[in-house]
C-alpha cells in the first residue's frame, strides 16, 4: 500500500477520465505564450516547480532584449506566489472554478456528456471570452494546468482543452505513470484500514510518514493500527505513529543515504549522500534488505546492483553520479486519445451564496507536516500571509465581515460532524465564502521545534473531502490568539518602492520607472568624494521585480550561508527576527479584492553614502574600498544607532544569545567561513563577503582579475527565477552593469542621497487589452 496526504490522486483520476488510462503529464512552460492556471501554484509547489518557475520567468524577460512575452491567467481560491505574478487573476471557489473550466471548454467547441455550464455563472463572461480568444490565437503555444487539489473533472477538462488547442507534444508531454505501481492512494489506504479492522494484517511495516496524524480522520487509522499484532515504524522522528508501534527505527536523512528517484518529467537520478549518518540510523533500503533476506548489504550496493541489472556499466554509473541523472531514462512520449468526457451530475453546481467552503492545502513551508520540526522553515514567513510558526483559518475581508470574524481571534470550525478551534487571519485576495486551512501543524510528537505549533487541520479532513467541501460552519469568539506576522513592522509603506507597468506602456514610455521621482545629482553630497574612488572592484546587485515570485528562497539561502539564527515565535512577535533578507508583500487596489499582489526582496542596500556609518560611535560599520558596507563584529557595542538611522530597516540586532554554540550537531551545519555572532551585536547582509574573498584568493593565485559571474551570492544562487544578479559595476561588460544601465533600473529612497548599490528592475506585466478595457 502507498499513501501520502498530499498526493496526486485527482490528477491521476482526471487523466483516466480523459484518456481511459492514468498517464502522466509534464509541462514545458518555455514554449507557452498563453498560460491558464486552474488553481495550480506551478511556480512554488508541486512536481517540477523550480523548472516551471525558471521557464515561466524566462518567457517574460525583457532585460535580455527579448520581444516575446508570455501571458498568465490564474484562477485560484487562496492567493499564491503564482497568482501574484499573474497578468490576470480571479479568486473563485471550487465549484466556480469547475464552472469556468466548463465555459472555456464550451468556448473551444469541446463536447461532453453531463451537466451544461450553470446558467447563473455569468459574472466573469467578458474575462472568460477574452481568455478564450487568447487561447485560440495561440494553438500549440498555450497551456492549461490544473492544480493537484482540483477535482478530477477540472483535470479532465484541462486535458481536453490542451488537446483542442494542439498543445500535446509542444507544451504538454504525456508518458506512462512515473510510479512503479500507480494506484489511487486514498483507495489504497482505505483498503489497508479495512483489512486491519478485519484482523487480516498480522505485521505492518510503515516506511516513513505519519498516518496516525495525517490519514483522513474518518478512517480512524490509530484504532485500526492497534488491531495489528506486530507494528514497525521507520521514520525521521518519534511521532504519533511511532507511539503506537512496537518498534521505531530511526531513519537516515535522504542526505545520509543512497537511493534513486525520478524527476517531474521521469528522468532518473541517483540520490547521493553528502555525509555519513550522524546517528545510528537506517534507510528504507536497509530495512527492506533485512525483510528480503539480505541483511547487512549497504544501500550503495543495493542501488548499484539494481542499475547494473538495468544495463548501467561502471563507466555509465560514474557518469550518472557526475551528471546528476541516468542517461536514457527519460520515458518515451505516449500517444493518447481523448475520449468523450463523462462528467458527474454535480459538476459546476454552484453553492448557495451563504454556504461556506473549506479548503485544505499544503503549507508553503512545512508542506504536509514533514518539515514541521525544521526551525528555518517555521520562521520563514509564508509568501502571502507573512505568518511564521503557525497556520490559521484564512478568510477574505468580505467573509470576515459577514461572519463577524477578526484576525488573531479563535473561531470554531465545524465540518462533517467534527470541530476544531483555529485562529483567523484575514487575507485580501481570498475567494469569498472560502476558508482555507493549511496542513502540517498541530502535531503533538514532532520534536521540540514543531511540537504543538498551530492547529491540526487533519482533524477535520475526511476521505470524501480531502481538498475541499461545502457545509462548513464557523463561529467566532472573543478568545485572542497571537500570530507572528513579520509585515506589521519593518514595512515601508506609502512610497513608490515597487514600480511596474504594462508591456504596452513600457514600450511607449521606456523610462516610466523614473517618472515622478527625484534622484539627486552626483555632486550633491557633504561627503568628501575623494574618500572612496572605487578604482578597483565595485560590487553591486540588481533585483528584477518582474521575475520575483515572493517564494523566500533567497532569504532561506542567506540563512543557511550566513549562520543566521532562529529566534522563536515570541521574539518574532517582538519584531526581532534575524533574517538578513526580507521579502515585502504589497497589495494594489481595493482591500477586499486587490488587483495585484507584488513582492520586493529587501537586503542591505550597501549604500555609498551609508547613514548607518555616520552614527556608529565605535566605527563598527565602515566602508570598504570596493563599496561594501562592512560590519566589524568585535567592535560593536550594541548601541543600535545604526539600525535607527537605516532608512531601509535591514539591520538585525542580537537582543539575546540566539545562536546555539553548544549543540554538537549544529556545529556541523554552520558555515566555517562566517562568524557566529553573539548577544549585543548588530548584523546584516554582507553581499556574501566570504565568497568575494574566496574568489579574490583564487584570482590572485592565478594572477588574473575576478571574472564576471565568478562570484555568486547565496541568494542569487538559490533564486529559481534568476531574479538576482550580482557583480562588478566597474566592469562595463558585466551583466550587472548592463542591467544598471537599463531604463528599468531604479533605487529605493534615492531621494535621501544614500546611493544604494542594490537596485531594482521595475516589473513588467502583459495584461490582455480586452480585459484591461473592460
Amino acid at each position: 500500500h502507498q499513501y501520502e496526504p498530499v498526493n496526486r490522486d485527482n490528477a491521476r483520476a482526471g487523466a483516466q477520465m480523459a484518456f481511459g488510462e492514468p498517464v502522466h503529464a509534464s509541462y514545458d512552460l518555455a514554449k507557452a505564450k498563453v498560460i491558464l492556471s486552474l488553481d495550480a501554484n506551478f511556480t512554488s509547489s508541486g512536481a517540477g516547480n523550480v523548472r516551471h518557475a525558471r521557464d515561466f520567468a524566462a518567457g517574460r524577460n525583457v532585460r535580455n532584449g527579448s520581444k516575446a512575452f508570455n501571458r498568465l491567467y490564474v484562477v485560484e481560491s487562496s492567493p499564491t506566489g503564482t497568482g501574484s505574478v499573474a497578468d490576470h487573476r480571479l479568486a473563485l471557489g471550487t465549484a466556480h472554478i469547475e464552472a469556468l473550466a466548463l465555459k472555456v471548454a464550451q468556448g473551444l467547441g469541446i463536447d461532453w456528456k453531463g451537466p451544461s455550464v450553470p446558467a447563473d455563472f455569468s459574472a466573469h463572461d467578458a474575462w472568460i471570452a477574452a481568455l478564450i480568444d487568447d487561447l485560440k490565437s495561440n494553438p500549440g503555444q498555450s497551456l492549461v494546468l490544473a492544480g493537484d487539489q482540483q477535482s478530477p473533472v477540472v483535470h479532465a477538462l484541462a486535458h481536453a482543452i490542451n488537446h483542442a488547442l494542439g498543445n500535446a507534444g509542444t507544451t504538454v508531454h504525456y508518458t506512462e505513470p512515473l510510479e512503479v505501481e500507480s494506484v489511487d492512494q486514498r483507495e489504497s489506504l482505505s483498503a489497508l484500514v479495512a483489512d486491519m479492522n478485519a484482523g487480516q494484517v498480522e505485521s505492518l511495516f510503515i516506511l516513513g510518514g505519519n498516518p496516525v496524524y495525517d490519514a483522513p480522520v474518518d478512517l480512524n487509522f490509530a484504532a485500526a493500527l492497534n488491531k495489528v499484532e506486530y507494528r514497525v515504524h521507520l521514520g525521521l522522528y518519534d511521532n504519533e505513529t511511532s507511539e503506537l508501534c512496537h518498534w521505531h527505527i530511526p531513519e537516515s536523512h535522504f542526505l545520509e543515504a543512497w537511493s534513486d528517484t525520478r524527476a517531474h518529467d521521469g528522468l532518473a537520478t541517483i540520490v547521493q549522500p553528502l555525509i555519513r549518518p550522524l546517528y545510528k540510523s537506517k534507510s528504507a533500503h536497509d530495512l527492506l534488505a533485512v525483510l528480503t533476506g539480505q541483511p547487512g548489504v549497504p544501500d550503495l550496493d543495493i542501488v548499484r546492483q539494481y542499475w547494473e541489472s538495468q544495463g548501467l556499466d561502471a563507466i555509465a554509473w560514474r557518469r550518472a553520479l557526475h551528471d546528476g541523472f541516468v542517461e536514457g531514462t527519460l520515458p518515451e512520449a505516449q500517444s493518447v486519445e481523448l475520449g468523450t468526457l463523462q462528467l458527474p451530475a454535480t459538476t459546476g453546481s454552484l453553492p448557495e451564496e451563504e454556504d461556506l467552503e473549506i479548503h485544505f492545502r499544503p503549507d508553503p513551508m512545512v508542506w504536509d507536516g514533514r518539515f514541521t520540526n525544521n526551525a528555518w522553515l517555521q520562521e520563514t514567513p509564508k509568501p502571502i500571509t507573512k505568518l511564521t510558526w503557525d497556520n490559521a483559518a484564512l478568510v477574505s475581508p468580505a467573509t470576515a465581515e459577514r461572519l463577524r470574524l477578526e484576525s488573531e481571534f479563535l473561531a470554531e470550525l465545524r465540518f462533517d460532524g467534527r470541530a476544531i478551534n483555529a485562529a483567523v487571519w484575514i487575507v485580501p485576495g481570498q475567494a469569498d465564502g472560502v476558508v482555507t486551512l493549511h496542513l502540517g501543524y498541530g502535531q503533538q510528537r514532532s520534536g521540540r521545534v514543531g511540537h504543538d505549533t498551530g492547529f491540526n487541520a487533519y482533524a477535520l479532513r475526511p476521505t470524501a473531502a480531502l481538498w475541499s467541501g461545502t457545509g462548513l460552519q464557523v463561529s467566532g469568539s472573543y478568545d485572542n490568539y497571537r500570530l507572528a506576522c513579520t509585515q506589521d513592522h519593518n514595512s515601508m509603506e506609502g512610497r513608490n518602492f515597487v514600480r511596474q507597468a504594462s508591456l504596452d506602456y513600457y514600450q511607449a514610455h521606456p523610462h516610466f520607472a523614473h517618472e515622478g521621482t527625484h534622484d539627486p545629482p552626483d555632486d550633491l553630497t557633504l561627503h568628501n568624494r575623494t574618500d572612496h574612488q572605487y578604482t578597483g572592484y565595485a560590487w553591486g546587485m540588481v533585483i528584477d521585480l518582474g521575475a520575483c515570485i515572493g517564494c523566500n528562497t533567497c532569504a532561506m539561502a542567506c540563512q543557511a550561508e550566513n549562520n543566521i539564527p532562529v529566534v522563536g515565535k515570541d521574539e518574532v512577535l517582538n519584531g526581532r527576527e534575524m533574517s538578513w533578507v526580507r521579502v515585502d508583500r504589497y497589495y494594489k487596489g481595493s482591500h477586499d479584492n486587490p488587483d495585484e499582489i507584488v513582492h520586493q526582496p529587501v537586503p542591505c542596500m550597501q549604500c555609498e553614502n551609508a547613514p548607518c556609518e555616520l552614527v556608529c560611535p565605535v566605527a563598527a560599520t565602515v566602508h570598504s574600498d570596493e563599496g561594501l558596507n562592512d560590519m566589524v563584529y568585535n567592535r560593536c557595542v550594541g548601541t543600535r544607532y545604526c539600525a535607527n538611522n537605516c532608512p531601509y530597516k535591514v539591520r538585525r540586532f542580537n537582543f539575546l544569545q540566539y545562536a546555539d554554540r553548544d549543540t554538537e550537531s549544529l556545529k556541523l551545519q554552520r558555515n566555517p567561513d562566517v562568524t557566529t555572532r553573539s548577544r549585543g551585536v548588530m548584523e546584516k547582509c554582507t553581499y556574501c563577503v566570504q565568497r568575494i574573498n574566496q574568489a579574490r584568493i583564487e584570482a590572485k593565485k592565478a594572477k588574473r582579475t575576478i571574472g564576471d559571474g565568478e562570484i555568486v551570492t547565496a541568494c542569487e544562487q538559490a533564486c529559481p527565477t534568476e531574479a538576482i544578479v550580482f557583480g562588478d559595476i566597474n566592469d562595463p561588460n558585466s551583466q550587472v552593469s548592463a542591467l544598471k544601465a537599463s531604463p528599468l533600473n531604479y533605487g529605493i529612497l534615492t531621494e535621501l542621497n544614500t546611493r544604494p548599490r542594490t537596485t531594482y528592475l521595475a516589473g513588467i506585466k502583459n495584461p490582455n487589452p480586452k480585459i484591461a478595457e473592460a
